[in-house]
């Protein structure tokens, strides 16, 4: 079988404290993305948790990208947090009306579930069945990125350890969605392969959102992750430790530790 594609970047590329860490002082913010992108395939959105982005927001951030450049999103909190999935189709009609702007560079769509929320069956189940499968019509401009990215591809990461039971992951599978692979401490997912691709984040190393993880630590996932690809699957990398500036570092090292692999 021949391995998938992994696209691995940062959850966010707009911080203050990343110039001269990452970016250099004659590149000025308004060009920030653009130098990213010059590094990384893909990021994550992590702002969108709080507020939905402008569509004169998404059409900047589309057009200061290659075409094959994927962005991820965090799913408001209203919907997962306020709400706890419950009815779910207006929320995301407006989510995926607005983020259909990205047209084929809208990548995973990710749905993190808050701490402290017991195992509701029911209450998943209705909202795995509203998720929609394809973007709505659109008219944003062609692309020459890979066609079968037309089906959404969606991810929901939980934050309490509970909801890791056989009932819960069979039903993710089921409805082809993928549990998120991280770190976060309390709420670690372990390495568990559910859905029809994974998707992974690094919130931090002895520190939330802070610390490096280094060549050494990465090296075991950079093993695994290239096990996943070959079993079939694509993988979405982000990390969230921006704390000090080490998510950019620690993404680059992974890029070369998963080419050192193939």
């Amino acid at each position: 079988m021949t391995a998938k594609r992994a696209f691995v970047g940062c959850s966010g590329w707009e911080y203050a404290h990343w110039r001269r860490v990452f970016y250099p002082l004659d590149v000025p913010r308004r060009t920030w993305l653009s130098h990213y992108a010059s590094r990384f395939d893909t990021v994550e959105i992590n702002s969108s948790f709080y507020r939905l982005p402008s569509i004169s927001s998404l059409r900047s951030w589309r057009d200061a990208t290659p075409d094959t450049f994927l962005f991820a999103l965090k799913a408001s909190r209203y919907l997962t947090h306020l709400k706890k999935l419950t009815d779910p189709k207006q929320p995301l009609q407006r989510l995926f009306g607005r983020v259909r702007t990205f047209g084929p560079k809208l990548g995973p769509v990710l749905y993190q579930l808050p701490p402290g929320w017991s195992v509701n069956i029911d209450r998943l189940a209705a909202f795995l069945e509203a998720l929609p499968q394809e973007l709505p019509a659109s008219s944003s401009r062609t692309s020459r990125a890979p066609r079968d990215r037309g089906r959404l591809r969606h991810v929901i990461e939980f934050r309490d350890t509970r909801w890791y039971v056989d009932e819960v992951l069979a039903l993710l599978e089921a409805h082809g969605v993928a549990l998120c692979v991280h770190d976060m401490p309390g709420s670690e997912s372990g390495r568990r392969l559910v859905g029809p691709f994974i998707y992974v984040r690094f919130h931090g190393v002895n520190a939330r959102y802070g610390g490096g993880y280094g060549s050494r630590r990465l090296a075991g996932w950079a093993d695994w992750l290239a096990e996943v690809r070959q079993s079939g699957r694509d993988a979405y990398v982000y990390f969230n430790n921006d704390i000090g500036g080490h998510a950019p570092h620690d993404a680059l090292t992974l890029r070369k530790l998963l080419a050192e692999t193939r």
